[in-house]
């Protein structure tokens, strides 16, 4: 449902006074979607998952606590990126990604290690395998 005039010039007058008040803010708000907070708690959540089976694989053979402790890591870190890619959504993967994409059309040249080959992988399968063929 759209807002009205009304609605509208009072939602840039907010907008104005915010500027006014506190430019910094404004600008991280403005620069800051749901879309990048839920990549990077998917971020911090797979590092979570890794030091999770790194407590795990160090530990378990001195101490099956220590070890089970490794477990409740992962658990966690894999619900935490669960929870965040289903926030994300396909739109919000797709904004993360842009950059990637970006960084690589600019240079021309492909992204060195597993993006590379990721996207390197990507074009090969989509050059072979196009429907209509």
């Amino acid at each position: 449902m759209p807002l009205s005039e009304h609605e509208q010039r009072i939602l840039a007058e907010l907008e104005q006074s915010l500027v006014r008040q506190d430019p910094e803010f404004a600008e991280r708000v403005r620069s800051e979607t749901v879309y990048r907070h839920a990549g990077r708690a998917c971020k911090w959540s797979a590092l979570g998952f890794l030091v999770g089976i790194v407590i795990l694989v160090a530990f378990y053979a001195r101490s099956v606590e220590l070890g089970f402790l490794g477990v409740v890591v992962m658990f966690a870190s894999a619900v935490v990126f669960e929870r965040n890619l289903r926030r994300m959504g396909k739109a919000g993967w797709h904004d993360l990604t842009r950059s990637i994409n970006e960084q690589r059309s600019e240079n021309g040249q492909p992204l060195p290690g597993i993006e590379g080959a990721v996207m390197n992988a990507r074009s090969w399968l989509r050059s072979h395998f196009r429907r209509g063929r």
